[in-house]
């Protein structure tokens, strides 16, 4: 287990690492008590300030009635649980691409190109055919990621923007006497037409709104309002791809790729339909009785293909973002100097009774703030646009505005995702090498503090350390000063 620490000092949003731990028992019990023992070593308050909790989303985690984050509630209540919301953006785009068969069998392709592509003969003459057509560093087809879907978006782009050099090298190798070869080329060859192209150019789009809104989610600098604002944004967005004109746009994308190519502009002829059963007849059908819808023509493309991808998405990310919605949320929001309901009593008075808040005394305070923000916005002084703007502003007035400060810490400390946890385990291959193979657990993990922490472990006094090491340790023969 990665242990991270998120909390606000001095003026800023801070994520430390606090340890690599064992995990011997892999239940929620188990966990829980690692985790409670590990702020105790700390010591760490934890029932009191103790405000949220940020895990990947599995059940054993986020359990509602016995996972860990249920139990770490029983003994912090405070401690508001987030899903990672960059693993919520992620399951987005799983779910979107189960929904759609023909998604499903876009991706499966893309992984056979990549494995045909990484054969140490092809991949050479794959390098060969792009210098040849292409200035600049050669492109290479990425592995699809399970974990990672957003991550897909380079291989869409880098398949889109060399299309014509993978046509090339899989015609040549379609010729060759090589039977295995030729045959898997002809079979990859024969599904590259303009329904592919049209699917490529789709999640092109898709994958590269999501992967800019994941690549923000993972910053440890994010807090929750300014999460929650690129959410809508993305979800605003593929409201805007639905409309006729994106759609057109990217068909038209589609058609000058084909001619790129040289891929004909035909869609394929329809297949015989598949006759309904004779007990079926008269009936009004919910389900799908195996009929596949070919795609015939633009309109068919669109109506079966765009819209459902597009659809879905927007449906899976309100209902992965729904908590969203809640009513910390909300108060968090009224506490955005950039939202429409900012210093929102009702609003604000939600996250106020979530963590005990004086509510009366924040009334008091919400008047006094209001009223100076007024007066330096008619001086014509800078106000607060950002919550953490707020936050810093409201600081110098913590002990007259307490109960305000309080709940603008709490907004800027709640996780966002994960990501730091996970970036922690990619350390583990630079320190645990095979020369440190039978290091104890507790050695790598201070080794492991020392390289992610590198910035505070460059900013220490060497002189002062090694005095305080040689006094703590008498009996050391060597002198070290």
């Amino acid at each position: 287990m990665a242990f991270v620490l998120r909390y606000y000092y001095n003026g800023m949003v801070h994520e430390s690492f606090l340890e690599f731990q064992e995990a011997e028992q892999l239940d929620a019990a188990g966990l829980t008590k690692i985790i409670i023992e590990r702020l105790e070593k700390c010591g760490l308050e934890y029932r009191k300030n103790l405000v949220g909790q940020g895990y990947d989303g599995a059940s054993v985690m986020s359990g509602r009635h016995t996972g860990v984050q249920a139990r770490i509630r029983e003994v912090a209540k405070h401690a508001f649980y987030v899903h990672c919301s960059a693993h919520c953006l992620n399951l987005v785009l799983v779910d979107c691409v189960k929904s759609v068969p023909d998604a499903a069998r876009f991706f499966s392709l893309l992984e056979r190109l990549y494995v045909f592509f990484s054969s140490s003969y092809v991949h050479h003459k794959w390098l060969e055919v792009q210098s040849e057509m292409f200035e600049g560093a050669p492109r290479e087809l990425q592995r699809l990621s399970d974990t990672r879907w957003a991550c897909r978006y380079i291989t869409c782009r880098n398949l889109m923007d060399r299309l014509s050099a993978v046509k090339r090298v899989l015609e040549d190798i379609s010729e060759e006497e090589h039977p295995d070869r030729s045959v898997d080329a002809r079979g990859l060859l024969g599904q590259i037409d303009l329904n592919f192209i049209g699917l490529l150019s789709v999640f092109k789009k898709v994958l590269g709104s999501t992967k800019f809104v994941s690549d923000m989610l993972q910053s440890p600098r994010l807090d929750m309002t300014k999460a929650v604002d690129l959410i809508e944004a993305l979800k605003q967005t593929f409201k805007e791809d639905r409309s006729e004109t994106s759609f057109n746009n990217n068909w038209d994308e589609v058609i000058k790729t084909c001619d790129n190519c040289s891929i004909s502009l035909d869609m394929p002829l329809p297949k015989r339909k598949r006759q309904l059963s004779r007990t079926l007849q008269g009936c009004v059908i919910t389900s799908t009785v195996g009929q596949h819808v070919e795609m015939d023509s633009k309109e068919a493309f669109k109506s079966h293909v765009y819209y459902p991808i597009i659809d879905c998405m927007i449906g899976e990310i309100e209902r992965c973002f729904s908590k969203l919605n809640c009513g910390i949320m909300k108060g968090m929001q009224a506490l955005n100097p950039s939202s429409s309901s900012f210093l929102d009593e009702e609003s604000i008075a939600l996250l106020a009774k979530a963590y005990d808040a004086d509510i009366e005394d924040l009334k008091h305070e919400l008047h006094q703030t209001r009223r100076i923000l007024s007066r330096k916005k008619s001086d014509g002084q800078m106000i607060p646009v950002t919550l953490m703007e707020f936050t810093r502003f409201l600081e110098p007035f913590k002990e007259v505005f307490f109960e305000l400060f309080r709940l603008a810490k709490i907004a800027v400390v709640l996780p966002v995702s994960s990501a730091s946890c996970e970036r922690s385990f990619s350390t583990l291959k630079l320190v645990k090498t095979h020369l440190r193979s039978t290091m104890s657990d507790n050695r790598l993990s201070n080794l492991s503090i020392l390289s992610i922490e590198s910035e505070r472990s460059k900013a220490i006094d060497m002189d002062v350390f090694i005095k305080r090491f040689c006094a703590q340790h008498g009996n050391r023969r060597i002198q070290l000063f």
